[in-house]
């Protein structure tokens, strides 16, 4: 592997590297004061506005096909892109994208569905998971049932991100009971003015997911994407498309909190000697600064497998347990670096303490990474030192 970047490769991650310090940072105090008064950090119309000014520059759908209007950039370019972004908590992500599975629509579907979400004029949700159904996507219930040429849904789903925004979703239901996962799964896109709704889930973080409530919604079979019976197999692309964009995203936060550690190491005084001076601060510094690079690694080697055409998804659940642990680690030793300054909400330092708690839970817990980093080790799908494969 030899991630030495292109001249234009390093010239695109140094635009982003500018964009977001000239854009997104100085927004970091208006962020914070509208988080405490529950409002959103950013606005839906100050979202467009700074992904059209990105897309002055050509920043328009980072991964997504260049005919379709999009960047096209390897996964190791997103991740090193998406680090960038990760160096401030204003909640930005650039516009042109879509679903991995909405490719997959048919020419019909494309044209409602597809580009109307690449140009910014439609925003979707991916709803699979349920109260009871959460890390384990087999055990959905929410169901279809065949009326005539339309089928009636019926279920909740929960924690549905972007849910509150949306304006169609694209929900999986169970469409024969016997077959289980496994064939009886299908994949619906439903327009909110079917008949759906959704309802707020307030959280610890500023993340804003939705309760979906599915009440004998219509639809029609022209709805269903892909094909009947075979919803499971889209639900597990869509939620492996990039488990190493959550990682990437902490590396960059990462790069900042202990930035801020070491200034403020450097700068603060006890019993007439700089805290940097002191092993302890020093132990906390180094281990921070090793597992960031330790994280690095492992992102850029996931995303690395993914351009070559592997199967990626063993080295992206290892980049997703570790960035989870670690980056937690990393913001609860630099807030106690920062002692009680570090738990007001003065400083960002909290704020970055309850985000990244959740890249533990969101998209796959650690126990269901373990799990799987386990099965494929004991089954042999893999070796150690070895890929999947």
């Amino acid at each position: 592997m030899d991630f030495t970047l292109s001249v234009e490769e390093r010239e695109v991650r140094d635009w982003v590297r500018t964009f977001v310090q000239r854009e997104l940072v100085p927004r970091e105090q208006e962020v914070l004061r509208r988080e405490r008064e529950g409002k959103p950090g950013i606005t839906g119309d100050e979202l467009t506005e700074l992904q059209l000014k990105a897309k002055e520059s050509g920043f328009w759908g980072i991964q997504t096909p260049e005919s379709h209007g999009g960047m096209g950039l390897s996964a190791v370019m997103t991740a090193l892109l998406e680090a960038e972004l990760g160096r401030t908590f204003v909640p930005f992500r650039f516009g042109g994208a879509a679903d991995n599975i909405l490719f997959h629509a048919n020419a019909e579907q494309q044209e409602r569905y597809l580009l109307p979400t690449i140009s910014g004029e439609r925003r979707s949700c991916f709803a699979i998971t349920e109260p009871g159904a959460g890390s384990d996507a087999r055990a959905i219930r929410t169901s279809a049932k065949k009326d005539g040429t339309d089928w009636i849904i019926n279920g909740e789903k929960t924690f549905i991100t972007g849910g509150n925004e949306a304006d169609f979703v694209m929900v999986f239901a169970v469409t024969d009971p016997e077959k289980g996962a496994d064939g009886g799964v299908t994949c619906f896109l439903v327009d909110r003015d079917m008949g759906w709704r959704s309802e707020f889930i307030d959280t610890m973080g500023e993340w804003g997911p939705a309760a979906l409530v599915f009440e004998d919604v219509r639809v029609p079979e022209t709805q269903i994407l892909g094909e009947v019976g075979h919803g499971f197999d889209l639900a597990m692309q869509w939620i492996g498309r990039g488990r190493y964009i959550l990682p990437a995203h902490a590396i960059g936060s990462c790069e900042r909190l202990i930035t801020m550690a070491i200034e403020h190491a450097n700068n603060r005084e006890t019993f007439g000697q700089k805290i940097a001076e002191r092993q302890a601060i020093q132990w906390m510094i180094a281990d921070s600064g090793v597992e960031l690079e330790a994280l690095r690694w492992l992102v850029l080697h996931a995303a690395w497998q993914v351009d070559q055409g592997m199967d990626s998804r063993h080295a992206q659940s290892i980049a997703k347990l570790y960035g989870g642990i670690k980056a937690n680690e990393i913001v609860d030793r630099v807030l106690q670096i920062h002692g009680g300054m570090g738990y007001t909400r003065e400083l960002p330092v909290e704020r970055w303490y309850r985000e990244l708690r959740l890249l533990r839970i969101y998209e796959g817990t650690d126990e269901i990474q373990r799990r799987t980093i386990a099965r494929n080790l004991l089954k042999g799908h893999v070796k150690i030192g070895g890929s999947l494969g």
